[in-house]
């Protein structure tokens, strides 16, 4: 008999196809891909655009700052976001993370249960939740998505289920710091919704198999393991997909 570990295989991550959707999602989808448009298209014709939205007013631009300073929080939804720097990629300028809180509603959902915790999580009311990543180009347009570590958002770790039914209740309702990022992000989690509930349940194979491979360590604070999943995206090419299969 060998010795020799099974070779585990690393999980796929599979881009959602438009044809497995239905016809009221699809319509919902596209929606809010007439919000997204709107949005970015009213920041273009004055020259602005998303990214340069969050920073103004700011001062310099600081690798791991928060922008703004003290994130953008709906004391209503219970939705959050930051946009920040702190990979070297040549492609990306930064990304957004986009969180739900608790607040002091009734959450619908239990913190995981991780014998091998090795940092607190955030608990009770300041209990939070990691949604998804949207990476940024240097001209302020969106480029992909991404599911990251828990190290990485500091959040408090729910099952990829639980935060896929937190999904829709994500929205920013007021007007600051940006009337038009507030309504585009609230946006954009409708219109990707199929490539977020894609890469959270990657996410969650992905820290299964990476557990198999370190048993006995903390794998939600490894180092090693930021990203667990990326799609890169194209607002034109999944509204066109969309188009089309409405359309049948």
């Amino acid at each position: 008999m060998s010795n020799r570990e099974p070779h585990i295989q690393p999980p796929q991550l599979i881009p959602p196809n438009p044809v497995h959707l239905l016809q009221d999602e699809i319509k919902t989808m596209l929606h809010a891909g007439d919000e997204v448009r709107s949005c970015m298209g009213a920041l273009e014709r004055v020259g602005l655009n998303l990214v340069g939205e969050m920073l103004k007013g700011q001062g310099d631009f600081v690798e791991l700052e928060h922008y703004p300073r003290d994130d953008v929080f709906d004391n209503e939804t219970f939705g959050q976001y930051y946009y920040h720097a702190h990979r070297s990629d040549i492609q990306e300028h930064g990304h957004f993370h986009t969180f739900l809180r608790t607040g002091g509603r009734a959450w619908p959902a239990e913190p995981l249960d991780y014998p091998l915790t090795s940092e607190p999580w955030p608990q009770g009311q300041d209990a939070i939740a990691h949604l998804a990543g949207i990476s940024m180009d240097a001209w302020g347009r969106p480029i992909g998505l991404f599911a990251a570590n828990r190290w990485v958002t500091g959040e408090t770790w729910y099952s990829a289920r639980d935060v896929i039914e937190m999904l829709p209740q994500f929205a920013i309702e007021h007007a600051w710091p940006s009337w038009p990022v507030n309504r585009w992000i609230s946006a954009m989690l409708r219109l990707f919704r199929p490539h977020i509930q894609a890469l959270l349940l990657h996410r969650d194979q992905m820290m299964e198999y990476w557990q198999q491979r370190h048993p006995g360590q903390d794998v939600l604070e490894d180092r090693n393991l930021e990203l667990t999943g990326y799609l890169p995206i194209s607002i034109d090419h999944w509204i066109a997909s969309l188009e089309q299969v409405q359309r049948g």
